[in-house]
């Protein structure tokens, strides 16, 4: 039937799907994905995800060099390969890890839980043909860093959640509750909750949580590292991440408050006043002022007062 509209599964397809397509594995895949080599879009779908569009897919498939220079641009490498890679000992490139030289883009724990870093082999071929790291790669290491490594200085984790807030930052876009959500999910909760006091708002917020790389089941001690390591820990990172935060926050709270549950009806209130065909109850033995009731038609209030007197056998006084 001509104009008909194609259904979303038919102009995008799963990331699994995307991968296969593409020639590349689950991993680097997802991380393209993060670099913005592939362009991704939500997943309308309701499930929370990305998909990735067939268009965008035919795009890669007829660039120069596919599929090789598109896996060359996602291939990662750990401590001993980037170490030739860079032609330096291993030692040595630890050593420029830690301080913060080479940024991971991945990490993953092996069987023994020790925590593996994965570094883009690209961006360490390019470090070690700058130049000005000359000096870095060979010869006595630089005072700062051996001062800086003896006290345990490891930056490793730190520039792993700057990188991957900025993976996760590009896929929230403009939206404010998504950019909120991408920073609360590597802060600590009692951070969220200081910055987030109303419980809604951390509701929707968790809502729009990204999905943070998984390692092990939840609650596992591999799982328990993971968060350790995906969480801000030092005071400066966290007093940014909790700026940013509140700031979005604000923008959030402008543009789509978020949802809370509508208001219960108000009681309906009770007739302020008594029929005077409804009966009143007797005052009680000994009482010395009469129940409250409207006056009787045609008479004031004093009136109902000494009638009432009269009729118990007693004179007002005074």
């Amino acid at each position: 039937m001509s104009g008909t509209i194609a259904q979303p599964d038919r102009l995008t397809c799963a990331p699994s799907r995307a991968a296969r397509e593409l020639g590349l594995k689950r991993g680097e895949f997802d991380l393209a994905v993060n670099l913005g080599l592939i362009r991704s879009v939500p997943d309308e779908g309701g499930g929370g995800g990305r998909r990735v569009a067939r268009a965008e897919i035919d795009r890669l498939r007829a660039a120069d060099g596919f599929p090789g220079a598109l896996r060359e641009r996602v291939a990662t490498a750990g401590t001993n390969e980037g170490a030739k890679l860079m032609d330096v000992t291993p030692t040595r490139f630890t050593s420029l890890a830690r301080f913060g030289l080479l940024v991971p883009v991945r990490f993953y724990l092996n069987r023994y839980r020790a925590v593996v870093w994965l570094y883009l082999a690209e961006e360490l071929r390019q470090f070690a043909a700058e130049k000005s790291n000359a000096r870095l790669l060979t010869g006595r290491t630089p005072a700062e860093m051996r001062e800086g490594l003896k006290a345990g200085l490891d930056r490793r984790p730190r520039n792993w959640r700057g990188r991957h807030i900025g993976f996760l930052l590009r896929q929230a876009g403009d939206d404010p509750w998504a950019h909120a959500a991408a920073v609360a999910c590597l802060l600590d909760p009692a951070d969220v909750a200081e910055v987030v006091e109303d419980p809604y708002e951390r509701a929707h917020l968790n809502r729009c949580r990204p999905r943070l790389p998984a390692h092990g089941a939840p609650g596992s001690p591999a799982a328990e590292l993971a968060e350790t390591l995906m969480t801000a820990s030092e005071p400066d990172e966290v007093a940014w991440f909790r700026a940013d935060l509140a700031h979005t926050m604000e923008t959030a709270r402008r543009q789509h408050p978020a949802p809370r549950p509508a208001p219960e009806p108000a009681p309906q209130q009770m007739p302020a006043t008594t029929s005077a065909a409804e009966p009143v109850a007797a005052p009680a033995e000994g009482s010395t002022a009469p129940p409250a009731a409207p006056p009787l038609p045609g008479r004031t209030p004093s009136h109902g007062l000494l009638g009432w007197l009269r009729r118990r056998g007693r004179r007002p006084t005074g």
